[in-house]
């Protein structure tokens, strides 16, 4: 299954200086129109698009030194890249819905949950040993140099990123052998959360990539993964950067639409990566069954800020804004102008849930920081933690009726938003 700042005044001048930096920013004194908004949406996608890479280089550089010196502070430092570089990859996530070309490409860089003894070693008191469903439940290619995959013999003697995107990711047909992406890449810096719903986070050592003191066995090959792996994720970003520039398929394929069509582009990934995915599949499913391997981010638990950059990532795309990770801002003609010119209380309205939205997500944030992680807040008889992520549910369906205002609003039609069984029918999550 592939799975989802303070603004500034809006000027007539093309720079503005702040203290945050740069802001891009269109001349607006001209009638915000349905094309220009949409055009300016795939402007946003470029620049996070172009973040997302820029941070991904970045965490290879992290890694390459954590590589040259496997010391724990080097560790460290590249656990930060890969927190950092979800940044604005999780800002992101509310193009996939509406564009195809996106969609088709996520998985690569962003499905979960994964079954992670497919790449290493894992604690078989919390594991197991196999699955009913997943040959490959326990595979270790890390400590294998072939398998077998659909009956046939795939020698694995050389990792690299051809063999992770051709042999390995989804291999026999299966969505949980994740083999590629941030998440294979996290759990490879942080190991398995052996602490279920109890604070902790995945406690790899720094030494099971030190070729001279090789904890867990198989450093050399350990190493070629994580770098394999770091490899391939910044191909495929530069990928979709790619598809966003000018020219790009992306881009293209969005602009060929009609203006119309292009809103409901924008309004599907909307209200999809709020209600189906982000309060469904990412949050609310994983309440019900208090169980942490439901968890977006569950070997660093960084979920909440997951969870906040894909609330902010929504709220981006209806502003018609976005804080690059420089520091500079790209604005330009919106949804919320749109709206507004002919209906300023329903735009007042979104705005306003989509305020509540961020604040329910900040609250997680805020818990996180005192030791109520996701997984901890979904526990079994943690009565307030299951508010908190409750409530981030409720500002998310909130927000999702809102949004269905706005696209009755514009007249757009034929727009299917994603459902989740945990919220449209509970009892079938535990048939």
């Amino acid at each position: 299954m592939k799975r989802l700042l303070t603004p500034i005044a809006i000027c007539v001048s093309s720079v503005l200086l702040t203290a945050c930096g740069t802001a891009t920013v269109k001349n607006e004194s001209a009638a915000v129109s349905a094309d220009s908004v949409v055009v300016h949406y795939a402007d946003i996608a470029e620049a996070v698009y172009g973040d997302s890479l820029t941070t991904a280089l970045d965490l290879r550089t992290s890694i390459d030194a954590f590589l040259a010196e496997p010391t724990e502070a080097n560790l460290e430092a590249a656990k930060t890249a890969w927190i950092a570089s979800r940044v604005p990859y999780q800002q992101s996530e509310v193009y996939r819905f509406g564009n195809a070309i996106v969609d088709d490409w996520e998985g690569k860089v962003n499905a979960w949950p994964l079954d992670e003894g497919l790449i290493d070693y894992v604690s078989v008191d919390s594991y197991g040993t196999q699955s009913d469903i997943n040959p490959l439940y326990s595979a270790n290619v890390i400590a294998s140099k072939s398998l077998m995959i659909g009956g046939k013999k795939v020698d694995a003697t050389n990792i690299t990123p051809e063999l992770l995107s051709e042999s390995l990711q989804e291999a026999d047909g299966i969505e949980a052998n994740v083999a590629s992406g941030y998440h294979a890449i996290e759990f490879l810096l942080w190991g398995q959360d052996l602490y279920g719903t109890n604070p902790g986070a995945g406690e790899r050592p720094a030494s099971d990539y030190d070729l001279n003191n090789c904890t867990n066995g198989n450093c050399d090959r350990r190493r070629a993964y994580l770098s394999a792996a770091t490899d391939l994720l910044i191909s495929d970003l530069e990928e979709m950067a790619n598809n966003w520039k000018q020219g790009g398929a992306a881009r293209v394929a969005l602009l060929e639409q009609s203006p119309e069509q292009g809103l409901s582009t924008i309004l599907t990934g909307m209200g999809s990566l709020a209600y189906g995915e982000l309060a469904g599949e990412r949050t609310k499913l994983g309440l019900m069954l208090h169980d942490p391997e439901e968890e977006h981010d569950c070997f660093a638990d960084n979920t909440h800020w997951s969870h906040y950059y894909d609330v902010k990532g929504i709220k981006n795309v209806y502003l018609g804004e976005y804080q690059r990770v420089d520091g500079s801002w790209v604005k330009g003609a919106s949804l919320s102008s749109l709206v507004s010119k002919d209906n300023m209380q329903l735009d007042a309205e979104m705005k306003t849930k989509l305020n509540s939205t961020e604040m329910a997500a900040q609250a997680m944030v805020d818990a996180a920081a005192q030791g109520q992680t996701f997984d901890v807040l979904i526990a079994m008889n943690n009565t307030q933690g299951n508010q908190l992520v409750q409530t981030f549910v409720d500002t998310l369906v909130d927000e999702t009726r809102v949004t269905e205002d706005v696209i009755h609003h514009l007249n757009l039609q034929n727009i299917a938003l994603e459902g989740s069984d945990s919220l449209d029918n509970p009892s079938a999550v535990f048939e």
